[in-house]
């Protein structure tokens, strides 16, 4: 790390005062952008707040906004400081800033950033070199956990080490562990004493090694601004204006190391949808951003709501989806807040909908719904949809399969695998350390030192040359999606690189393209790679594909089992949001009312989908629109349009039509029920409880809240009625389900001395 120039410095000391007067427009300002994205480009040097809906342009804004600072308002380039959460979105800003010939500007991950600075300034601090960064905190973890006498097994071992990050991401000290958990309603694998000895284990290990976590990296960096003058000093010299993209998903620690660089300047800009923000199991909160203009009463706010990825008919999916969740909105009182566009009128009113989305592409498919008996049923009809979708020209890499949980991707692993579809698992290994690539470019740079002068010209033929000693061959890949197929991919992913560096810079030869290996390497700015993508929800955040199949939508894997109040229950309405607005044409929602073929068709679809669906078929009943012959399901019918006996039981509360359990119940799952039997609720808490405890799981394992809720109003007597509420399947029924009808009766269960 450098001080600023001779010039920077220059112009620092004396800073133009760009606030008493109206900003110049720059040059082709007016064409490309529309009018909230140029109102935030041309908001004054000061505290900005960007509410950046899916899919408005968010990147584009904030670079032409950084293009502007540096063009226009003679900002140095460098000190400007753009954070970003992944190496791929900082690749892609400097990219971009590349283009529009702005270099210097520093974009980089919070950890990037910390990292960078603390190697600089921590010889001078300690004395001494900066101690290595341990990448992966599962062996120090398991130390640990030898050291406190725990055998957790592998799932158990990476919960534990989650907490570890969630405590520290939060600023959770060991001591304090077991008092915040319980505030912040932590579930974990373990007691939370158990937890806080292994925590306080785990940095007893780290330090006996001698190595620091990427955690470490943030609390040192934060630590060292804090508490020496002299780094404060050079450090806000160097960097004097600071954007941060994806605020809502910004920690407490995460925080005050941006408050540690920021001191009491207020040149921040932040942008941020508090609509996606789904991290907070890690700590994340959108309180940074809702409180923003609190904090900084003179900032300008700016919401961008057009939404230029995705079709109508999937932006009215998504806005449906945002009609039926409370969410607050940010307070703007005394803040200076753009209005200006469609869909966002002024005062309170416009607060109330500032999250909905207006739709700028041409119209498109409506959403299909598909529904299945089964899970493998359901795998199977998405693969036969995603055949269809190829065969019409969809490439397989414009389309994604999104599921709640990593384990729902074998189902389509091996649906796709059948019918010969070709796929990737994203989160598995990342592509630059993947076999294939790394002897690729290892024989690239091999070629590069050989200076061989008898290569075909162009640097696309050049690599296709190189590529062919590892049996690489451009045409056709090999039939099948099994590792061939996979391995083929690859290979052919790094000669379209090639040929994109040969379009855009026709000079470009085997050392240019090396080094932008290695640039891309260094941050994971990976390449499309051909494939249908699986991905888990949070996985695909910040991602768009032209088809998107959100699969397994049911209760109790969406909202999962677990998500029991409204912030978690919100917070899952969130992450199908997410999942909607990934599409840009094609949306498929699916799901099965049976995990396995034969089984009991006794699952419900998601409750999120209810007024969607609902919406949907009044559309299709009342709209010329709706057209003979369309692919699209109806609610309550399968994919190939096959009626199913459905129940007309309707809920005894709220009047809605119910199926499978909640229609032998006689009322929604979410709605009240008749008087709850306060004594037996306590009994199979205390019940549950000692039964979590022997099996070392959490208690909803056992189950949950609201299935105990039902019981203790139910109070059933038999097992065909016990069965029959929502939550006791069989294999609950096997574990559990003589104790329950015997704590009904008020005897007390097998084992246990006394029920109280």
């Amino acid at each position: 790390m450098s001080g600023p120039s001779a010039s920077e410095a220059r112009r620092a000391a004396s800073p133009p005062d760009h606030r008493s007067s109206p900003d110049p427009v720059p040059a082709g300002a007016e064409q490309g952008l529309d009018p909230e994205q140029l109102a935030a480009v041309l908001a004054p040097v000061g505290p900005v707040c960007i509410l950046a809906g899916a899919g408005t342009g968010k990147t584009r804004t904030i670079t032409h906004r950084i293009a502007h600072m540096v063009t226009e308002r003679e900002v140095g380039a460098g000190q400007i400081l753009a954070v970003t959460f992944t190496n791929r979105a900082a690749g892609e800003l400097r990219g971009r800033l590349r283009v529009m010939g702005v270099d210097g500007v520093q974009a980089r991950t919070f950890h990037a950033a910390a990292l960078r600075q603390l190697s600089y300034f921590w010889p001078s601090v300690a004395g001494t070199a900066l101690p290595r960064l341990e990448k992966s905190r599962i062996p120090l973890m398991a130390k640990a956990a030898n050291r406190a006498r725990l055998r957790p097994d592998r799932a158990e071992l990476r919960d534990l080490t989650s907490e570890v990050e969630w405590a520290k991401a939060t600023m959770v000290a060991p001591t304090d562990y077991v008092r915040l958990a319980a505030a912040h309603g932590r579930e974990t694998s373990f007691a939370p004493d158990v937890v806080a000895r292994l925590y306080e284990a785990y940095e007893e290990v780290k330090s006996e090694a001698g190595v620091l976590d990427f955690d470490d990296l943030l609390l040192l960096t934060a630590a060292v601004v804090e508490e020496h003058g002299w780094v404060a000093t050079e450090l806000r010299a160097r960097y004097r204006h600071f954007v941060v993209d994806e605020y809502q998903d910004v920690n407490p620690l995460q925080q005050r190391v941006l408050d540690a660089w920021l001191g009491d300047r207020d040149s921040l800009c932040v942008v941020g949808d508090a609509n996606q923000t789904i991290y907070s199991f890690t700590g994340a909160s959108a309180r940074h951003l809702v409180e923003f203009p609190r904090r900084f009463p003179a900032a300008t706010v700016v919401r961008l709501v057009r939404d230029y990825r995705s079709t109508p008919q999937v932006v009215a999916l998504a806005n449906q989806l945002l009609d039926g969740a409370a969410r607050p909105a940010p307070d703007t009182r005394g803040a200076s807040a753009v209005q200006a566009g469609p869909g966002v009128p002024g005062g309170a009113e416009g607060r109330s909908a500032a999250g909905r989305l207006v739709a700028m592409r041409p119209s498109g498919p409506e959403p299909v719904w598909l529904e299945s008996d089964s899970e493998p049923e359901e795998a199977a009809a998405v693969a036969r949809r995603i055949r269809g979708l190829l065969g019409t020209g969809v490439p397989a890499s414009e389309i994604a399969v999104l599921y709640r949980i990593n384990a729902q991707s074998e189902a389509y692993e091996t649906a796709l695998g059948r019918a010969e579809i070709p796929y990737l698992v994203r989160g598995g290994e990342k592509f630059f350390e993947r076999p294939e690539v790394t002897g690729a470019v290892r024989m690239l740079r091999a070629a590069l030192r050989s200076a061989e002068t008898d290569r075909p010209g162009g640097l696309a033929d050049v690599v296709a040359d190189v590529l062919s000693g590892l049996g690489w061959r451009p045409g056709a890949p090999p039939a099948g999606p099994g590792a061939d197929r996979e391995r083929w991919e690859n290979l052919a992913a790094l000669h379209r690189l090639a040929a994109d560096l040969e379009a855009r810079e026709p000079e470009a030869d085997l050392a240019a393209f090396a080094a932008d290996l290695a640039e891309r390497a260094a941050h994971q700015h990976t390449p499309t790679v051909q494939g249908v993508t699986l991905a888990s929800l949070h996985a695909a955040k910040g991602l768009e594909w032209d088809a998107v199949f959100l699969v397994g939508l049911v209760d109790g894997t969406l909202p999962i089992v677990h998500a029991q109040t409204d912030e978690q229950l919100a917070e899952e309405r969130r992450l199908l949001y997410v999942g909607v607005t990934r599409a840009r044409v094609h949306l498929t929602l699916s799901w099965a009312l049976a995990r396995a073929e034969g089984a009991r068709r006794s699952r419900r679809p998601s409750r999120f989908l209810d007024e969607p669906r609902r919406a949907a078929a009044v559309f299709r009943r009342g709209s010329s629109a709706a057209r003979p012959g369309s692919a699209r399901a109806e609610p309550g019918t399968g994919g190939n349009g096959r009626a199913r006996n459905r129940s007309s039981v309707l809920c005894r509360v709220c009047g809605r039509a119910l199926a499978g359990a909640e229609a032998r119940v006689g009322r929604c799952e979410a709605c009240p029920g008749g008087p709850v039997d306060g004594e037996l609720f306590e009994r199979l808490r205390a019940w549950r409880a000692r039964r979590a405890k022997e099996q070392g799981a959490p208690a909803f394992v056992v189950l949950t809240d609201a299935t105990l809720r039902l019981i203790a109003e139910r109070r059933p007597s038999t097992v065909a009625e016990l069965v029959a509420l929502p939550g006791i399947g069989q294999s609950k029924l096997d574990r559990y389900g003589e104790d329950v009808l015997a704590l009904v009766t008020g005897r007390p269960p097998a084992g246990s001395p006394s029920t109280g």
